[in-house]
């Protein structure tokens, strides 16, 4: 049963883009993913989203994205929104990943920007208004230019944001101002999808937070963003600057590698990467350890 959302905030306020968790041999760990689903949805996340980078899709099949996102209802549908990510940069591919989400189960999807072929506005715009068409699913737009190559404009932002089925946007284009300029235009529902500008686009009126740190703070994201709605911004803010150390070190290297170094130390289920990621050097952890521990979190 898919949880209730609200028009302010779709998909919840603080969800976690999850690791996919793999085997020792990097097989799909379905057990490991419904157990780090079930603990991350315990610490405080109203949502989870699944074969996004963090979760490592350019190197999970079809097959696997499926059976990852049935294996995640199983384990937390019934409490928190499982949002699938089918964006690739071949619309045709993108629709036959979104109905398959759909198919199994999945409460909305995520869709990034097309990567490297670098398409026009026009070619943006009509993407994304294809995979919107293919189900009956709401759609989390994904602007992320630092690895797509091309940002979403903020006319083509507005635009889609006209379309009945496109509700939200994860913003990791680190421009506050065109943040500002874009929700003051549209009905667009925006998350953060930059953890360390988390409570500034909260300022300009984002909803939520697409977090990789919420892998290990998801109850002090949440008592962020109760604070800032509740009006209590120098509480908002403390809890902000307490987690800069955290922000800063799970993205020295790539987010999805120290995301599943931090779930190791901690015991839960992560495990290895697939190529071309690499594990964490010892240095690395080190370092890591060092951050969480500066950032207030035990292992």
């Amino acid at each position: 049963m898919a949880p209730t959302s609200t028009p302010r905030a779709p998909f919840g306020r603080v969800l976690t883009a999850m690791v996919t968790p793999f085997t020792a041999d990097g097989g799909l760990d379905l057990d490991g993913a419904q157990r780090l689903a079930a603990h991350l949805v315990d610490s405080g996340n109203d949502g989870l989203v699944l074969n996004g980078t963090t979760g490592e899709s350019p190197t999970t099949s079809d097959a696997e994205k499926a059976q990852l996102v049935r294996a995640v209802l199983e384990a937390v549908g019934d409490r928190a929104h499982v949002i699938a990510g089918v964006g690739t940069n071949d619309t045709a591919h993108s629709l036959e990943l979104a109905r398959q989400a759909e198919a199994a189960g999945a409460h909305g999807l995520l869709v990034v920007t097309p990567y490297y072929s670098k398409p026009p506005q026009e070619g943006l715009y009509r993407h994304n208004v294809a995979i919107a068409d293919a189900t009956e699913l709401p759609v989390m737009l994904y602007d992320i230019p630092g690895r797509s190559g091309v940002a979403l404009s903020h006319e083509t932002l507005v635009r889609l944001g006209e379309h009945p089925r496109i509700v939200a946007n994860k913003d990791a284009k680190g421009d506050l101002g065109a943040a500002a300029w874009t929700i003051a235009r549209s009905e667009l529902a925006w998350y953060s999808g930059d953890d360390i500008l988390n409570l500034p686009l909260l300022s300009v009126g984002a909803v939520g937070v697409v977090s990789v740190v919420a892998h290990v703070v998801a109850d002090r994201l949440r008592a962020m963003i109760d604070a800032f709605g509740a009006g209590r911004v120098a509480e908002a803010t403390a809890i902000h600057q307490s987690l800069l150390p955290v922000f800063t070190g799970m993205f020295r290297t790539q987010g999805v590698i120290l995301s599943k170094a931090a779930l190791t130390l901690q015991g839960r289920p992560g495990g290895p990467l697939r190529l071309p990621l690499v594990d964490a050097t010892p240095e690395e952890i080190a370092r890591l350890k060092e951050d969480l521990a500066a950032g207030g979190v035990h292992l």
